[in-house]
């Protein structure tokens, strides 16, 4: 092959990578290199942890600022080894355990102070379930209406659970309680009354723990209580029997004179009653017989009972009136005159309704009399019935007055025991305590919480970790191709060659310079096209890439060009006929080309235009034609190519992309070669797979890809090889 003097001038790139070991070199180098990795990703995403971090502290001098402010008071107690006589005339201490136990024991205590049952005794003890304003004070809202006593008690037992803390040193018997909540009073209330439930609980349990002392009295009792409830279950049985239902106090079953009949039945509380009713009725009878005689002996308008009827009382009101005006009519005019007439009519009619009013007074105060005898009657008889069950009752009473007594006296000895029982259990086991109270708890001054300082730091904690994971899922869920070591990573291609981004943004003025970093890396992209296949260099090429503007058709330039300064005949094709642009960039004429051969039978001399160097030959696009794809796709252009092959050494065809376009995969299926075009930081992992899934359909020979437009300073954000990416000088540049 020959060199010219440019070739021979240039000096190596920094990472001349051999396309096949590019994969391994990466992975080994994050192997070795995991610590810079981790730096490199951490100074990729430095704002975004700075945010995080900010975002976080902000957090949190917010929420201290918000939060309500806490209060926590301490009760200090001390739990030894012996008892204290708090009862009794001794006062003594007593050892109750062996020291070598009291590790065990005083965790024990410990448990016990957290459980609920002592929280329990708190809320019982201050009223907590029943104070709306302990809720109040700690921020809760009131319970509605009607909500269940157990609810309330047990939130109420919960919140005083959830302030308590139980502090035990490891070298001290001294125990601190403390308890926070939002009011310095009730804190300090709650820890002093922990303290004190908490002895009570103590001697309660030690209460409890004699009952193998109390057992003889607790069985007398039992066996007591069972021949009292026989006793009172056989004289309930023998008055169901004998059908006596007396009203007794439940105290006792005899009278005063000791007699078992203590009480009355209720046959006998009925005949009293009746009794005094029928007494009541006949007094009721005797004054309504009175009062009908008193009528029926009597003219209707000479009682009192028929002129005190208001009834009777108008009529004659009216009467009176009528009898005026028919005297002032007589006085004027005479009998037969109508008005006197009218008048002794009218008189007529009010004579006989008063007649009428007396008679029926009359008639009701008769019907009241008949009333009290029937009801006299009826009492009287109720009367004899009653007094006959009474005398019978008695005779049954004797059975029933010795069954009581039995009674009476099981329950004076059950009553006994039970007395004694409690003055047992009052005086069992509540004389010794080995819980002691050394320091009530003062109402603190000062909240305790929040505490800016101890937030901050939870904050920068919780914020770095935060920051942590998610650079760690953005690194892990990234799919674009940034770095060259993502091409083979992510896309599984080898890569030919990385191209870095012209600083000026004009491609065309660095491949002008032949010492740009710019030609340099199309002059090491010329070096592993010539070993990319194992008989070497492609004889022709296709260039092409996923989507638009991605560097295709430069790279195809700079390839063509850097073989034709080696003095290779290059024919460089633009098969894109649907945007032409290489006519453009070349300054050469579009009148004829590609479009022109694929419609007619002409040769490929008469549509070539010679290039802007030498031993390159321009193939333009030609006019666009109205279908590109079905040009491409006819025999005609494989006999285009067959001749392009037959007359230059390499044939570089710049194609459309390939993402919507069927023109690539149908020019990929006749070339000898791929050149897949990946632009740095833009193009993404599904596009490209996609792209590069259409390809297989194909089967092409894919040769690998070029990444395009690299920003090493840009990449030197993230761990890569090729940060960095320099090439040595020319001239005074200092060596190495």
């Amino acid at each position: 092959m020959a060199s010219t003097p440019f070739d021979a001038a240039v000096q190596p790139v920094a990472y001349p990578f051999p396309a096949q070991d590019a994969h391994a070199a990466a992975s080994s180098g994050r192997a070795a290199s995991g610590f810079r990795y981790i730096l490199s990703m951490l100074r990729a995403n430095l704002l975004l942890i700075a945010a995080i971090l900010a975002a976080a502290l902000a957090f949190a001098v917010i929420a201290t600022m918000l939060d309500t402010p806490r209060y926590t008071a301490a009760a200090t107690i001390q739990i030894s080894s012996a008892s204290t006589r708090v009862l009794g005339p001794d006062q003594e201490d007593r050892p109750v355990e062996a020291d070598y136990d009291f590790d065990r024991s005083l965790k024990t205590q410990i448990d016990i102070l957290k459980s609920r049952a002592l929280a329990q005794r708190v809320v019982q003890k201050l009223k907590l379930a029943s104070n709306s304003q302990f809720f109040t004070a700690l921020g809760m809202e009131a319970f509605p209406a009607g909500t269940p006593p157990k609810v309330i008690n047990d939130t109420a037992t919960g919140i005083v659970m959830g302030g308590l803390n139980v502090i035990m040193p490891h070298d001290s018997r001294i125990v601190t309680i403390t308890w926070q909540s939002t009011d310095p009073a009730t804190s300090a209330l709650i820890a002093n009354t922990y303290a004190s439930e908490f002895i009570q609980s103590d001697l309660q349990r030690k209460f409890d723990s004699s009952a193998y002392a109390r057992s003889f009295v607790s069985d007398q009792l039992n066996q007591t209580k069972a021949r009292l409830e026989e006793s009172e279950r056989a004289l309930n049985a023998y008055s169901r029997s004998a059908g006596l239902i007396r009203t007794r106090d439940a105290s006792t079953a005899t009278d005063k004179d000791g007699n078992g009949g203590g009480g009355s039945s209720i046959t006998t509380s009925s005949l009293l009653q009746v009794n005094e009713a029928a007494n009541t009725a006949t007094a009721r009878r005797i004054e309504a017989e009175g009062q009908w005689r008193a009528v029926a002996n009597t003219p209707l308008l000479a009682t009192k009972e028929v002129l005190a009827n208001p009834t009777v009382q108008e009529l004659l009101q009216q009467k009176a009136k009528v009898e005026s005006d028919l005297q002032q009519e007589l006085a004027r005019h005479l009998e037969d005159y109508p008005t006197v007439r009218s008048k002794r009519q009218a008189l007529t009619v009010i004579e006989r309704q008063i007649q009428q009013a007396a008679s029926n007074v009359r008639t009701g105060i008769q019907a009241q009399y008949q009333a009290a005898v029937a009801t006299e009657q009826q009492l009287g008889g109720e009367v004899s019935r009653l007094k006959n069950s009474t005398l019978g009752e008695q005779d049954r009473t004797v059975q029933y007055a010795l069954l009581a007594r039995e009674a009476d006296t099981n329950r004076q000895l059950y009553d006994g025991l039970l007395q004694r029982y409690k003055q047992l259990n009052a005086a069992a086991g509540i004389s010794s305590s080995n819980i002691s109270i050394i320091d009530n708890a003062d109402v603190p001054g000062y909240p305790s919480s929040p505490n800016l300082m101890k937030n901050l730091v939870v904050a920068l904690v919780i914020g770095s970790a935060m920051a942590a994971a998610l650079v760690f899922l953005k690194d892990q869920f990234d799919d674009s191709i940034r770095v060259p070591e993502d091409v083979e990573a992510k896309l599984g291609m080898a890569l030919l060659g990385v191209v870095p981004l012209s600083p000026d943004g004009e491609p065309e003025t660095a491949l002008a310079d032949p010492k740009s970093p710019l030609s340099e890396a199309y002059n090491s992209l010329r070096g592993s096209l010539l070993y990319s296949t194992s008989s070497g260099m492609p004889h022709v090429l296709l260039v092409t890439s996923a989507q638009a503007s991605e560097g295709k058709t430069t790279s195809a330039v700079a390839i063509a060009s850097s073989f034709a300064r080696m003095n290779r005949s290059v024919l460089l094709i633009d098969a894109d006929m649907r945007r032409p642009s290489l006519h453009r960039r070349l300054g050469s004429a579009n009148d004829r080309g590609l479009s022109s051969l694929l419609t007619s039978r002409d040769g490929l001399a008469s549509a070539t235009v010679a290039g802007p160097q030498a031993n390159l030959t321009i193939l333009p696009s030609g006019p666009i034609p109205p279908s590109p794809t079905e040009l491409i796709s006819t025999p005609r252009m494989e006999e285009i190519l067959q001749a392009a092959a037959g007359q230059y050494e390499l044939v570089v065809i710049d194609s459309p992309p390939i993402l919507g376009l069927a023109d690539a995969p149908a020019l990929a299926a006749l070339v000898d070669g791929v050149v897949f075009i990946v632009e740095a930081d833009r193009s993404r992992r599904g596009a490209l797979k996609t792209a590069l899934r259409r390809l297989a359909d194909v089967r092409p020979i894919v040769l690998g890809a070029v990444l395009t437009k690299f920003d090493p300073q840009k990449a030197g954000n993230r761990y890569s090889e090729y940060y960095g990416y320099e090439y040595y000088q020319y001239g005074g540049a200092k060596a190495d």
